[in-house]
Formats: C-alpha cells, structure tokens, sequence
C-alpha cells in the first residue's frame, strides 16, 4: 500500500469517543408543565433585561488533555438565538461527562430606550485574555479567550472564545448595565493544563453568584470565568453574573399545582444499606412513642412531646435551654432508635434560588437516632463504640429545578457537615424513570450519589461510610408533605416542630475521650499510632458531642447548600 504518514496525534483523539460527544437525556420524557404563571414558561424577566435559557450550540474549539481526568474540554456558543435577544458570552464543560449545556442569552426591555438607560450594549472592543498557540496538548485547532470591553456603566458578563486570531465582532455579544450586575465567583474546574488546578496557572471554572440565597438577586448566566496566575492583572475574574430586579413578585416560581408535579416527577428514592438498624422515621411518630422534651435546670422533669409538637418552644435561638431525648424507659428507648420506615415522611422546603430563576426542593429526612461509627485504619476495621452515635439525625437532599423550563439540572446530597452537587448527567435514576437515586450510608446516614465506600478522614485512615442498595428504601414521593415555601404566597402553613429552634438530642450522649481511650486500649501496638492520627483528623461532630438541630437552623435553610 505504500507509504502512509503518521495520523496527527489531534486527529487520533478525534477518534475516540469522549463523554461529551453524548448529548444527555433523561430516561423519560420531560412533562408538559401548567401554564399557568411564568413557571416554565422559557422567559424571566429581570426588570427592564428579559432573559432566555438556550441548550443549543455550536462548537467553537477543543481540546483533549488538561481539566478532569485529563480529557479536556470544550468551548461553545449559543445557536438558534430568538429575534431580539443577544449572546453574553460563550459556554464550556470539560469533555468527561456528557453534553448537557445551557447559557442565558439577554433581551432589553426597559421602557427608556435613549441610549445612556439602554440595558444592552456592544463592547467597545475586546481584550485577548489567552491563546492555546504554545500548548503541545492535543486540540482541534487553536482557541482563543477574549474579554469584552464594557462602555462606562457597563460590565461584561461573559467571555468569548474564537477559534482564529482575529477580534470578534463588535455586534457578537452584550454587555450589561450595571444596576442590573451583581457579582460573580469561580464554582467547578472545567480546565487547566494539568491533571487539577494547582498544576495549571491559567484555569478555566464555571461561575455564580458570590452570594446566594432566598433572598439574594444574584442570577448565573452559566458564562465561564478564567483565572491566570501567570499574569500580574488578571489573576481573578473580571466578569458579572446578572441581578434579578423583578425579584419580590416571584413571578417565575411555580405554584402548588406545579410544585406537585415537579415533586412527583423527580422525588428521589433513598436506599438504606442492607445493615442498617437506625431507619428513618416520621416527626410524628417520634413524638407519639414517647420522645421528651428537657429544661435546663429543670432537668428531672421532662415533658412528653405532643403529636405535632404544639408544645415545643418556638422560634428564639438555639440558646442551650431546651432539647429534646429518647424515651426513659429503656424497652421504648430501643424501640424509638431503631426508627419506624413505614411511618417516614419526607419534608419539603420550596425555595427561590439564584434571583429566582431556579427552584430548590429540599428533602428533608429524620432519623431517631445516628449509630456508631466504625474506622477504617489501613486493611483493618475497628468498631468505636458509642463514637459517633447522637439522637435525633435530620438530613437532606435538594433538587435544583430551572423555572425557564422545569428541567431538573443538579441534586445535592448531604454528606454530615456538607455534601456535594451533582449535575443530572452523573446522577443514578430509578428503574426507567426521571427519580434519582440515594444511598444512605450505614449508621451515619450521610447521603451519596453511588454505593461504595466513602472514607471520611486522609489516605486510607478515617471513618467508614458504607452505602449500598438493601431491600429496604425511602420512596420520597410517597409519603411527603411541604413544610415551607416562605414569601412564595402557597399557602403553607409551617408546623410547630419546625419552629422548634433547639436541639433533636442531648449536648453529650457519652464522654467520647473515654470511648476513644477504651478503643485506642484495645488497639496492638501497631495501630496505636494510626488510631491517633484518626482522632486528630476528624472533626469534632463525629465525636457527637453537640445535639443536633432541626432544617432550619441550618445554613443551607435560607442560603445555599455547603460544598
């Protein structure tokens, strides 16, 4: 056949099929959503600036090492863009997981069109932020990142990426006035020339709001952010997000009747692990088989908690004054632990998030009681007694929802102190359906996307936490009821024991430095050494020395998840 020239290494990865050549798509059909309202309606308006949500591209460049699992990434632009409405800036996602984009493009609607209250305006020119021309990696072609220059009372919110050297066009993208700009920070690594961040000096991240919330105005365009350390002056972002102006009316949010069909379209279900002794059960249920209500000072006389916990203190703070504990009796107090499956409940938080522009569902679960902790030192397994063990165990999933659309786009699994998001493409759904899936870890109860081993602690000393998918599982959208939409006008009326602001359990439920000394006792000599490096890794929670306190004392109630 003769002689045949080598195939340029760019091309060779062309031809492997990466994740990101797959467009996601949920197992089932997206329902058609009511009409009614703006929910769902692919339009929210920002007060004077109409915003769209577009999830079709074009692909402007490539590149196949660097970012997540050195596999690259990809740069787009929006297409199919409505009469009247304008780019912000380009799109990109590393090429790990599959295509599952979307970008806000913009519409001036303001009532005063004279050109110095125009919301939208064209950059007065562009800035070359940085050029794959000297990397070796493998890409198709080369990319180029530009930063629109904002006229005076204008900010970019978005960069553009080309694929020659050349400028874009003035009339390529907007720039937004600045009433209508809040600020914007860098979320998850899309790219960098290394295997993580700290190896690259330039590294591309996704964007949101700096501050978010119930009540914060922050909207995120889905733009990227750059930052380059390399350069003196552009070692952070120099873009916005956009701010929600219309905010108050709430407008875009949807009513009962869609915050049902959303619920039952998405309701997760949470499988326990085949071990599991400590299940879930409801508030009500763990009033009525005898959980106590304690004073400080007044500790002698406990009072029984009444079915919906009318008689718990409300509101105030988490003063110390008040908590709550298992029954006296010790045949109630196991029967109370173990928990009540068939009586669970899942409660539902409806919140307006990123300026209102999504919808949070929080999942909130209650567990009577939080076993025992086991640690893993090396091959060797070492069960810690009472470590880690605490009385009343609330945790929690959140269902991100796009109000343009209705489409579910991430889920955040509570994990202890924090948790992680998860986007839709890399979520477990059940059995043909759009419900995901949740592995509730043994003992612990944190929440997990996938069964497995999660080691909570440094190399391969810590705290086990084992999920997997026994026969026993909490269908969310079967017994659930909403508990809080605040300010959204739905009607709901809170019960008293979610105004209950102390603590679900005692402040100690043992002396933990004994327990660690009875098992750091029993350890041979060789583990001794491990065991202590365990204890000083591990935060003070896991100890259990504080009660836990209801959903909303946490953080995340009226803010954003922790990550």
């Amino acid at each position: 056949m003769g002689n045949c020239l080598p195939i340029p290494s760019f091309l060779q990865k062309q031809s492997k099929s990466l994740p990101i050549d797959t467009i996601f798509k949920f197992p089932s059909p997206i329902p058609t959503w009511s009409s009614e309202g703006g929910f769902a309606s692919d339009y929210i308006d920002l007060g004077g600036l109409q915003v769209h949500q577009i999830s079709t591209f074009n692909k402007v460049w490539t590149i196949y090492g660097g970012g997540p699992d050195n596999l690259g990434a990809t740069f787009y632009e929006p297409s199919q863009i409505p009469d009247g409405f304008f780019m912000l800036g380009s799109y990109s996602q590393p090429n790990n997981q599959p295509f599952f984009g979307w970008i806000l493009v913009a519409k001036d609607t303001s009532t005063d069109q004279s050109s110095s209250n125009e919301t939208l305006k064209k950059p007065t020119d562009y800035t070359l932020i940085w050029s794959s021309e000297s990397l070796k990696t493998s890409q198709d072609g080369h990319g180029y990142i530009w930063l629109p220059v904002a006229p005076d009372g204008y900010r970019a919110v978005g960069y553009v990426v080309t694929a020659t050297p050349d400028k874009p066009s003035l009339d390529k993208v907007r720039c937004v006035i600045s009433e209508l700009t809040d600020e914007c920070e860098a979320e998850n690594w899309i790219w960098g020339e290394g295997k993580t961040s700290s190896d690259s000096d330039f590294n591309v991240y996704s964007s949101r709001p700096s501050v978010r919330g119930i009540q914060a105005q922050g909207v995120g365009v889905n733009t990227f952010i750059v930052e380059n350390e390399s350069d003196d002056n552009s070692s952070s972002t120099t873009i916005a997000c956009l701010k929600n102006n219309n905010f108050s009316n709430f407008s875009s949010m949807p009513n009962m009747q869609q915050v049902e069909a959303l619920f039952q379209a998405y309701s997760p279900r949470i499988f326990l692990h085949p071990k599991e002794n400590y299940f879930p059960s409801s508030v009500n249920w763990y009033f009525e088989n005898g959980a106590l209500l304690y004073t400080k000072g007044d500790e002698s006389n406990p009072v029984a908690i009444q079915y919906n916990g009318a008689n718990l203190p409300q509101g105030e703070s988490n003063d110390g004054a008040y908590w709550l504990d298992l029954p006296v009796d010790e045949n109630a107090k196991e029967k109370v632990k173990k928990g009540d499956l068939q009586s669970a409940e899942a409660y539902i938080q409806i919140k307006p998030m990123l300026g209102a522009t999504f919808t949070d569902i929080a999942i909130w679960i209650f567990y009577p009681f939080n076993g025992p902790g086991t640690a893993k030192l090396g091959l060797i397994d070492i069960p810690l007694g009472r470590t880690g063990e605490h009385i009343g165990d609330w945790e929690h999933l959140t269902l991100r929802i796009s109000n343009f659309n209705g489409i579910l786009y991430k889920v955040y699994f509570s994990e202890h102190s924090k948790g992680i998001w998860v986007d839709a493409p890399l979520l477990e759904f059940h059995d043909g359906t759009n419900k995901p899936v949740a592995y509730s870890a043994l003992s612990g109860h944190p929440n997990y996307p996938k069964p497995g081993l999660v080691l909570q602690g440094a190399g391969d000393v810590g705290i086990r936490n084992d999920a997997a998918k026994g026969d026993k599982f909490l269908d969310t959208g079967a017994k659930y009821s909403i508990v809080s939409a605040e300010n959204l006008g739905l009607g709901i009326v809170e019960p008293p024991w979610l105004n209950y602001l102390r603590k679900w359990g005692p402040d100690i439920v043992y002396e933990s430095g004994v327990e660690v000394q009875k098992v750091e006792g029993s350890l041979p000599e060789n583990l001794k050494s491990a065991f202590a490096r365990l204890v000083n890794i591990l935060p003070k929670e896991v100890y259990g020395e504080e009660g836990p306190t209801g959903p909303k004392v946490k953080g995340s109630w009226s803010g954003d998840e922790r990550s």
